[in-house]
């Protein structure tokens, strides 16, 4: 991969691989690191990165450093966030929006990342293979389960929408 071929890489890939790690871990700062990393790591590599599979390859670096970050953290855990009845928030609000991220953050990492890069990021079973490092057959059997277990959650009696 030459020079200009990483520059292109980094304006038609940036935002996605952006949008799906802020997606998975909730906080921007620490997005933006995980993305700089894996943007790091590519141009490190870039001689033995072909450009035709740099988008492959630049989603399974910073799903990986994702994972990663999440296992450094899950170390140290703290809570900052109370439940709304502990801050004395008893009115329900049943807006889509904060329902949906319920329901993403009740699945595991791995569940939340393949729903994340199927639905929202449009990739194929086999995309999602590589860059997960599962085969394609996982990959549609744990969708299928999160799947089940994000309408389950939805269609409870207190937050259906």
């Amino acid at each position: 991969m030459t020079e200009r071929e990483y520059n292109e890489c980094v304006n038609l890939y940036a935002d996605n691989v952006y949008r799906f790690i802020l997606k998975n871990l909730g906080h921007m700062e620490d997005a933006k690191d995980v993305v700089q990393g894996a943007f790091e790591k590519l141009w490190i590599n870039r001689d033995k990165v072909e450009h035709e599979r740099s988008k492959s390859y630049l989603f399974t670096v910073a799903y990986n450093h994702m994972i990663d970050h999440i296992r450094k953290n899950k170390r140290i855990s703290l809570k900052e966030e109370f439940a709304d009845s502990a801050r004395g928030v008893t009115g329900h609000r049943n807006d889509t929006k904060r329902i949906l991220n319920e329901a993403l953050a009740k699945l595991s990492d791995q569940q939340r990342s393949l729903v994340l890069l199927k639905d929202y990021e449009g990739y194929s079973y086999e995309e999602i293979g590589q860059i997960t490092g599962l085969n394609e057959s996982q990959v549609k059997v744990y969708l299928h389960r999160a799947r089940l277990q994000l309408r389950e959650y939805i269609v409870k009696v207190e937050n259906v929408i």
